[in-house]
Order: structure tokens, then C-alpha cells, then sequence
């Protein structure tokens, strides 16, 4: 079957047009003439059967129809262009895998073991893009998606195939130093966590996506903590991090996202007592297709990392 596919010529030719708003410039980056850039363009307007530029007295600018169409065309070349480097660079071997993630989990517990996959599978090569709502496989060059959301967020997710791979269980963390303030703990002594009440008095780190994060764990723990909701916000648990280690209160962060400061001893586990998170982190798939050998390869290995940290 004739696919309605204009040429990749007219194509580039009009996005670089569509791009500068100069039949001129596009010529002169593409190392053609005007004429052909104009002539290209003209052709891709009669394939497709709508106006994509009008004549202003300036030159062209782009119609509604044009301006939509042109993000859709330089997403695709984009994705062309990387897909054949990726080719190139692999000599047909392995494969790539494009992947949209939650920053803080991408960033805390996913890159420190990329090494790993690199040493397993030194085929894989894995493109990483911050992403951190539902979207549409179908609208986006993704493979897949590390998502970070309630099972409910999950289930209308439409068109997806989704593996659990942990929940966000949350402990209190903070900097020795500030335990040391708050118990007077003699030089060279080892610490101890804290009971639950004692927290109730120390500064506490808010986050500002789960505002109720301190009340629920307070009375996980049947304390009353009249200050619970005290204290600066924060939005992100990296950012929760670097101030809880640099002594400024106690953050409920889950313990997998701090693995390196709590190695280095610059966070303590404040108080022994979990706090089950209304959220999980998911390996997010498109549903209407089977996954490639190299997606099915990532999620094994992902799916045995996940076991790993959850003990």
C-alpha cells in the first residue's frame, strides 16, 4: 500500500523554513538555493493540500494549520536524526531505549546503577528525559517512563502496561549534627534514633507536593505534634536532602533516595518508623505493542535492581 508520505526533502526544507520564517536563511543553512527551498515547499502544500506559509511583507510566515504541522515535522526529524546516530553508533548491535522519568528517582536510584546495566549489557544505551506527568506514548518518541504516582494515577493512565517496582515508603532523616544539638550527645559516643515524641520538638523540612507528609507520620506513631505542619517547603526530595544534610531539620524521605548520604553518614535515620506512602515508582510501556528485545532486557534488569533494594 502507497503510504502519504511527503518526501524527507520537502519535509526539511520546510522546517527550516518554518523555523527562520525565510525561504533565505533556510536555503542558506540547508546549502540550497532559494528557488529550491521555495519549489519544495510548494510541492509539500499541494501534497498535502493546505496553506503552510502567506506572504507578508517581510516574506513568509507560517499558517495555523502551518505552525501545528511544523512541531509535529521537527519532532519527527528530531527523532529520525537520533534514531539513525543511535544506529550508526551500535553498527546494528543492541539497541537504545528512550526513557521519560520522575527527576529525583532518575537522578538518586537510577543512574548510581546504570554502571551495572552498562556492565551487563554493554549494548544498551539509555536516554534519559525528565517527565513527570501521564502522556501519550503515541505523541512522544518514548519507550518507556519511570513514573512516580498512586495506583489510582496509574490505572488512568490510558494505553499502558505498568510493572510495580516499589512503594514510597518514607522514613525521618537528618544531619548527626542536629541529633547531637538535640541530645547533648557526649564526643565520640555512638548515636541513637530518636522515640517519635522527641521529633515533635526538632525543626522539620516540609515538602511541598505532600503537605500533610509530617501529620500522617505523626500520628502513624500516635504523637501529637501540634507544629507538624512547621517549617520550609520544598518540592522536590533532592532538595529535602541537601537541607536535611546540612543540619536544617528532619525530612521524611524515602531511605533508597538518600542511599549515598546515609554511606557517607551525612544523614541518620532520625526514628525507626516507616511511613507507607500513598505512592509507587512504575516502569510505564505502551500496551498496544509487544516490548523490543532491548525494552524487555531494561525491564528484567530494573525489575531485579527493585528486588535488590527492597531486600
Amino acid at each position: 500500500m502507497r503510504r502519504s508520505i511527503p518526501s524527507t526533502q520537502a519535509l526539511a526544507c520546510f522546517e527550516a523554513a518554518a523555523r527562520h520564517e525565510s525561504y533565505t536563511r533556510a536555503a542558506q543553512e540547508l546549502a540550497l538555493t532559494q528557488g529550491a527551498v521555495s519549489r519544495q515547499v510548494m510541492a509539500l502544500e499541494e501534497f498535502v493540500g493546505v496553506p503552510l506559509f502567506r506572504r507578508t511583507r517581510h516574506g513568509v510566515a507560517l499558517t495555523p494549520a502551518g505552525e501545528t504541522y511544523a512541531r509535529k515535522v521537527r519532532h519527527w526529524l528530531l527523532g529520525m536524526e537520533r534514531d539513525t546516530l543511535d544506529l550508526m553508533a551500535h553498527q546494528g548491535s543492541g539497541g537504545t531505549i528512550k526513557l521519560a522519568a520522575v527527576p529525583t528517582f532518575a537522578t538518586r536510584w537510577l543512574m548510581p546503577r546504570l554502571p551495572q546495566l552498562a556492565q551487563q549489557h554493554p549494548d544498551i544505551t539509555v536516554h534519559i528525559d525528565v517527565q513527570t506527568r501521564p502522556f501519550l506514548f503515541a505523541d512522544t518518541g518514548f519507550d518507556a517512563a519511570l513514573y512516580a504516582g498512586t495506583p489510582e494515577q496509574v490505572r488512568n493512565w490510558p494505553g499502558i502496561e505498568a510493572l510495580h517496582l516499589m512503594d514510597e515508603d518514607v522514613v525521618p532523616v537528618c544531619s548527626p549534627r542536629l541529633l547531637d544539638r538535640a541530645t547533648q550527645r557526649a564526643p565520640g559516643r555512638a548515636w541513637q534514633p530518636l522515640p517519635p515524641q522527641a521529633l515533635a520538638d526538632l525543626p522539620l523540612l516540609q515538602q511541598s507536593t505532600r503537605p500533610q507528609g509530617w501529620v500522617q507520620w505523626f500520628q502513624s506513631v500516635n504523637v501529637d505534634a501540634p507544629r507538624a505542619m512547621d517549617g520550609p517547603r520544598y518540592e522536590l526530595f533532592s532538595m529535602l536532602a541537601v537541607a536535611a544534610a546540612q543540619g536544617m531539620g528532619v525530612a521524611l524521605i524515602p531511605p533508597m533516595l538518600v542511599e549515598s548520604e546515609l554511606a557517607r553518614g551525612e544523614l541518620v535515620i532520625a526514628s525507626a518508623q516507616p511511613l507507607r506512602g500513598e505512592r509507587g515508582y512504575y516502569l510505564i510501556t505502551p500496551a498496544q505493542q509487544a516490548p523490543s528485545a532491548v525494552l524487555q532486557t531494561f525491564s528484567d534488569w530494573l525489575k531485579t535492581m527493585a528486588q535488590q533494594a527492597m531486600g
